[in-house]
Order: structure tokens, then sequence, then C-alpha cells
């Protein structure tokens, strides 16, 4: 297997200001770190390194996205004054997407990491790939940036896919712990992209990603939403692309996966209250590399959204990593978190979480094939 990986010192570059949390610094919020800092892309990055799993990966440079290739999902409206706030020294890119001076030229390369990735797999210069680009994207809607993301940057690389690389059909596979708006906003009406999405039920944004939300017009049955429970682990996350992702992709048949890869479902994260291990992300990334095996010749492309926590996000995407370079299981990293996870209750698939899977699982039938 030939694994890219794409990352621009850059990236650690982007300036969310200060903060707390998810919140922006101001009022009774007092100013520290804020929540969507560089830390865990940079420590993610760096385990890669000392363990010399960089040295087994094709290097992948990224370019800025053009604006023709942004306005393909955004509006003009919007593009420009992302320019403006970032020429003027920073902003907001709406709810919850603060930015610093040059926001918008690192947006666009994040955006642009996102496409090359995209490129280097389906023209076959590579077998798959992982995008550690920041700003993340999932939340980025037309019009309007969200929950730190500014442009959409998986929805860019499935549009690009499509219209630039003759991929007919994409589908988009979001692990991140809170639901993909801005993916489903852009692909809801169409019938193109399969966009799934797994997420703490109604965790952010608010009255999104229903189970019941499955696409309209063209695009019906091609949005397909999977909202778990709180302390949802390991055990309900297989079930669920088990009986789920695997069944939705190898009825619509692609001819890419992209996976709008957020590390914050893992059990250390402090936006969120799920329990996925490093083994269960490794899991989660098996599945998608045997069923696009089967249906699109492993074309596959992770693209890096969430995750903030500092200790754990790094050994989380590297056990996905090592899934991707297919890394035997004798000489992998060991992740020293594992021991003292593997001991805490409810890791299992719980009676509820089940339920909550098979409501997602009927579903399927109105996904097209």
């Amino acid at each position: 297997m030939s694994t890219g990986f794409l990352w621009d010192e850059l990236y650690a570059w982007h300036d969310t200001g200060t903060g707390s949390g998810f919140m922006s610094a101001g009022g009774l919020v007092e100013a520290e770190a804020h929540g969507e800092s560089p830390a865990t892309k940079r420590r993610f990055r760096n385990l890669l390194d000392v363990t010399g799993l960089l040295d087994k990966c094709v290097e992948l440079k990224p370019r800025p996205a053009t604006d023709e290739e942004i306005l393909r999902l955004h509006t003009p409206e919007y593009v420009q004054r992302i320019k403006d706030m970032s020429a003027a020294g920073g902003g907001d890119g709406g709810e919850l997407a603060p930015f610093g001076a040059n926001g918008y030229e690192v947006a666009a390369l994040a955006a642009g990491g996102a496409i090359t990735a995209t490129e280097a797999v389906v023209h076959g210069a590579i077998d798959n790939a992982y995008a550690l680009v920041r700003p993340p994207g999932h939340h980025a809607e037309r019009d309007l940036g969200r929950g730190f993301c500014i442009f959409g940057n998986t929805a860019l690389a499935a549009l690009h896919a499509r219209e630039a690389l003759g991929a007919d059909r994409v589908a988009i596979v979001d692990w991140d712990v809170h639901h993909g708006n801005g993916t489903e906003h852009a692909f809801y009406e169409d019938g193109s992209v399969l966009a799934i999405s797994l997420h703490q039920d109604n965790l952010y944004p608010n009255d999104s990603g229903r189970v019941t939300d499955t696409g309209a017009g063209e695009g019906a049955g091609t949005t397909l939403n999977v909202p778990l429970p709180p302390g949802s682990g390991n055990g309900a996350y297989e079930a669920a692309f088990e009986r789920v992702v695997a069944p939705a992709i190898e009825r619509f048949r692609p001819d890419v996966v992209l996976v709008a890869s957020g590390l914050d479902a893992s059990m250390c994260d402090p936006f969120a209250i799920m329990m996925v291990t490093s083994p269960g992300f490794a899991r989660m990334a098996r599945i998608l590399l045997d069923v696009t095996d089967s249906v699109c010749q492993g074309r596959l492309v992770l693209i890096h959204e969430g995750g903030y926590s500092t200790a754990h996000v790094p050994f989380c995407g590297v056990a996905v990593m090592e899934e991707l370079l297919g890394v035997p299981p004798g000489e992998r990293v060991e992740d020293p978190f594992t021991a003292v996870f593997a001991g805490m209750a409810y890791q299992d698939l719980q009676p509820h979480q089940d339920a909550a899977i098979g409501r997602a699982e009927a579903a399927l039938a109105v996904v097209p094939g």
C-alpha cells in the first residue's frame, strides 16, 4: 500500500485568537488558548515522525484552492467577506468560526490540501491519503462559517472529484463527533454524493443530523445520519460501520470515498462525551479500507476535521495511519492510554445504542443503488 500524507506548517499558523473551550474571549470568558488550536495537529504529525511512520508515507504538498474551486460551493458574497475580514486583521466567519490576519489564505490552503490529496488518489499516484489540514471544514455552509470552519474542505474535494476528475459518484463518511451539517447542506438535493454522518446525537449544531433527514429531490436517499447516544464507544461505532456505513457504500458504489476525519469521538475529548479509543478508530479505518477495495479500487482519502485532546488525538491518528499503511499488528505503536481505557465500562454495544443504529439501518432502504 502507498499512503500519502499531507501537511503544511502554515496550517499551524491559522489564528483562532484567545478564548475558553469553543468560545472566543470577551465578557466573562477569560482569555486563554482557544480550543481549536494547532497543538493536536502538530502532535499527531510529530508522533508519526518520531515513530518512523512518516518515513513510510508519500509526502504531499498542498496548494491553495482557487477562487473558481471555492466558488463551486460557497457564494461570491461569502468568499469576498472572508477575504475582506482577513485583509483587515481577522473576524468571524459567522458562528464560532474565528480567524486572524491571513485567515483567508490559510483556509484556501486547507481546501486546496483536501483537493490535492483527492487528486493524488483518484489519479492513482497513491492508494490512499491522509490530509492533515486546518482550519477544519465540515460545518461551513455555502454562505456561513460555523464551528471553527471557514470553507467546506471535504465538500470541495468531493465537488472537485466530480467536476474535474471524472468521478460520477462520491461517498463522504463523516466520523467527526459533531454533525457534518455543512456537507449535508451542500449535497442534500444532489444524487451524485452519498453523505453519511455519525455523530453524538444533538451535540452541534443543535437540532441537526436527525435520522429522518435522508435527502430531498434528486438527492433523496443520499443523506444518511447516524445520531449515536452520548457515551457510545468502540462497540457502537463498529456496529454502525458494519450495519450502516459499509452497506450504504456497497449499495451506492462510489468512485472514491472521502472521510471527514474528526478524532473528537475519542475518550478524552473535551468537547464531547463519547468513548472511542485508538483501536476503535483503527477498526473504522479497516472497515472502510475493505469496502473501498471492493467497490472503488481502494480509493480512500481522509481529510482532518476536529479532535481536541492534545494527549489522545495523536494516538488515534497514528492508529488510523497504521491501517492505511498496512502496518502488521506486531509492529504497531503502543498507545499508553489503551490499557487504562480497556478497563472502563460500557465500551461494548449497549441496547439503547443498538436501537439507535437500528433506526439508521432502516434508512438504507432508500439509498439509491
